[in-house]
């Protein structure tokens, strides 16, 4: 077991590299030169950087890249000087980072929303407040209020800070009417990351921001029929990545848009039903409206 002497040595070369890894990010040092700065292998100091800072030094820079190039996106700097100003080596390094990380590319980024317009509602539902928001291409968000609607239309603006926002109760309620009359609908068509796909028979649409991972599991969400539930070891062996549990896990409880991708069909491989982004008791209300619907 390691001493407080030993663990403060090691927190001295962690702060260290930190140090080196930030005056030096632009470059993208490798592995090697970064533990070499603080006199270590690759191996020890990959082991020691991890345990203490919880991510690996690989990610660690990436965190201090995407966040570098937010601020100059966010100074109107153009696509390709940003690239060069944060040490990536293409246009191409730069769009990966942030969909791997933001679940955006740089552009959309860069817009957060601007020239779209999205439409929202607060709606009472058989399950309690919802707040429904659209733009031209589709269904956007569809969450349950929680503690209160100010908060939930928050969080919808803070997923589009540049967009238009109109409240329009008007437009809205005819969707959530055809949403909760029929809680058998569900949705067959295969969707792409950041485009609208079609209801098969009632034209519903939904506008999608995820990265391609986050895609692949919402897509398996609409394929578990309605009146069955699945377990996130099968969502993961779907998609073709069963060691990505936790990952899968994440992405289940990040989906934007609630009932349509039916992320409450999913529940723990020990038949409990597990957690919910709105309440276990609203999961639970969902799944037997949708049993019964399916057995009446």
């Amino acid at each position: 077991m390691e001493t407080n002497l030993e663990l403060s040595q090691h927190y001295q070369l962690i702060e260290q590299a930190i140090q080196y890894i930030e005056s030096n990010a632009q470059r993208q040092p490798e592995l090697g030169e970064i533990a070499s700065s603080v006199g270590l292998s690759e191996y020890h100091f990959q082991r020691m950087f991890t345990q203490w800072a919880g991510i690996s030094p690989k990610r660690f820079m990436q965190f201090l890249t995407k966040e570098h190039a937010k601020e100059l996106l966010a100074e109107s700097e153009n696509l390709l000087e940003t690239t060069h100003k944060v040490g990536l080596s293409s246009l191409g390094r730069l769009h990966d980072l942030f969909v791997n990380t933001e679940a955006m590319t740089p552009g959309e980024y860069k817009t957060r929303g601007a020239g779209l317009t999205i439409r929202y509602g607060l709606h009472f539902t058989p399950f309690g407040k919802c707040l429904i928001a659209t733009t031209e291409r589709g269904i956007c968000n569809l969450s349950f209020v929680g503690k209160s609607e100010g908060q939930a239309i928050d969080h919808l603006v803070a997923n589009w800070t540049q967009a238009k926002m109109i409240e329009d109760y008007k437009s809205t309620a005819p969707l959530i009417a055809r949403i909760f009359l029929d809680t058998s609908t569900r949705l067959s068509a295969a969707p792409k990351a950041g485009l609208a796909f079609d209801q098969a028979d009632q034209h519903l649409k939904l506008h999608l921001r995820g990265t391609n991972f986050q895609i692949k599991v919402w897509e398996a969400l609409l394929n578990i029929p309605v009146g069955t539930v699945t377990t996130y070891e099968q969502i993961a062996a779907q998609i073709g990545k069963p060691q990505a549990l936790r990952a899968v896990g994440t992405a289940v409880g990040h989906n934007p848009i609630a009932v349509l991708i039916p992320c409450h069909r999913v529940i723990r491989k020990s038949g409990e039903f597990g957690n919910y982004l709105y309440g276990s008791a609203r999961k639970k209300a969902l799944l037997a409206r949708e049993y019964s619907a399916g057995h009446a």
